[in-house]
């Protein structure tokens, strides 16, 4: 099974970097992430096509059959475009289809609006990535159980911390005041390319400019000290972020199709 789909390539290259276990059947891959069970997008299955609406609980099967004891369902396809008929086969079945937009540049440029009032740099510092875990905690948007949602916060942070300190990439943050307001991750993600991780401001700090300037000034550092050839983004089509990456160079290039099932303790499936 070779990739098409370029969103799914490079999230499974971050999560072998990670530690993940990524098993190629052919016709499929299993990606495991025993260091985060809970983690939906780091316990899935990818096919490798569409498939025909009639077969979709058969996929659901072989999903459980690879994940026993999990109690969420995720599913990726290995497309580009996809028939819309073949997902109606998992909404069929109570499953939920999601649509991701993969936006790619190989250049940028600034902001048109330069918020100056911020610091933008790497996090370095115990605080910095206590402050970090804060802010993922507060852009929350989905409602999962908080507890929850803490302690998946938690292990991703860790995760994050090791890829940064074994050279892949780096994690940055715009400060204002000394507090994290924003933040995102970049990583090396395969030959030439490097991808983002969770794009987020804090409620309190939304529409000031601060993700596009960070945005650039992460970009910049891909290019120039990762050596990336071709920057990775994806995005909610249906959320405004996407006009501000649109704004710093990055192109529509791809959709990436999501099929899942929430478990009933809403434990977590962003990146």
């Amino acid at each position: 099974m070779e990739f098409r789909s370029l969103g799914y390539a490079t999230d499974i290259a971050i999560l072998r970097l990670g530690g993940s276990e990524v098993n190629n059947e052919g016709d499929a891959i299993i990606v495991r992430s025993p260091h985060s069970p809970t983690f939906w997008w780091g316990n899935f299955l990818l096919l490798d096509r569409a498939p025909e609406r009639e077969s979709a609980s058969a996929w659901v099967d072989r999903f459980h059959d690879a994940f026993p004891t999990s109690r969420h369902i995720a599913i990726g396809i290995n497309e580009t475009r996809a028939d819309d008929e073949s997902l109606q086969g998992f909404r069929d079945l109570g499953l939920e289809v999601e649509y991701s937009t993969v936006m790619t540049t190989q250049s940028v440029t600034p902001p048109a609006r330069v918020n100056s009032a911020a610091t933008y740099r790497p996090l370095v510092s115990e605080d910095d990535w206590a402050q970090s875990i804060e802010l993922r905690c507060a852009c929350n948007d989905m409602g999962l159980e908080p507890v929850s949602y803490r302690a998946y916060v938690s292990d991703k942070t860790t995760s994050h911390r090791r890829l940064v300190a074994a050279g892949h990439g780096k994690w940055f943050g715009a400060f204002v005041d000394g507090r994290l307001a924003c933040q995102m991750g970049l990583f090396r993600a395969g030959a030439g390319l490097a991808r983002f991780q969770s794009v987020e401001t804090h409620p309190d700090f939304r529409r000031q400019g601060l993700a596009a300037n960070l945005v650039y000034t992460v970009s910049r550092f891909g290019l120039d000290e990762l050596r990336a050839s071709t920057l990775v983004m994806v995005a909610d089509p249906d959320y405004f972020a996407i006009d501000l990456y649109r704004s710093v160079g990055f192109s529509d290039t791809e959709t990436q199709f999501h099929i899942s099932r929430r478990p009933p303790e809403d434990v977590v499936a962003d990146n």
